[in-house]
């Protein structure tokens, strides 16, 4: 398992989406854990690398608009491999949601989990393209 958390966090701090991997932390440690990184990666300036150590973690961070994607990996991960996964999944929510914004995800939490999870299975990248991670998707909400 190389992927440890995914979190979706706006400008004010406040996570929209957290996906956790590593069912080893209690929910008080989550909470712990996202206010530490979510302080430490929401100061840093433009300028600096979208890369950050925390304990045992790398975490790989980057802003589209309000948003933070924030994805916690293990020390051989691929930062810039997790780059582009970042990338690719707000491709396909744009691709869904037809440019994605924050509301987009807080009214629709579950199908963006769905989305996520169609991507990202037991810390490991599954799926990277598109039309065959939203396929799934599609299908649920036909039947719904």
């Amino acid at each position: 398992m190389t992927i440890k958390f995914v979190l979706l966090v706006n400008k004010q701090g406040q996570t929209r989406l957290a996906k956790y991997t590593d069912s080893s932390l209690t929910t008080d440690e989550r909470r712990a854990l996202e206010a530490e990184i979510v302080r430490k990666c929401l100061t840093r300036v433009d300028k600096q690398c979208n890369f950050v150590e925390h304990r045992s973690w790398k975490v790989v961070y980057r802003r589209y608009a309000s948003l933070f994607f924030l994805v916690g990996i293990d020390d051989e991960e691929n930062e810039l491999g997790i780059l582009e996964m970042i990338h690719c999944v707000v491709e396909t929510l744009d691709k869904w949601f037809s440019n994605v914004c924050e509301l987009d995800i807080m009214f629709s939490l579950e199908t963006t989990h769905h989305i996520i999870d169609e991507m990202i299975a037991n810390g490991c990248i599954v799926e990277t393209n598109k039309a065959n991670a939203l396929t799934p998707v599609q299908l649920l909400e036909r039947v719904s």
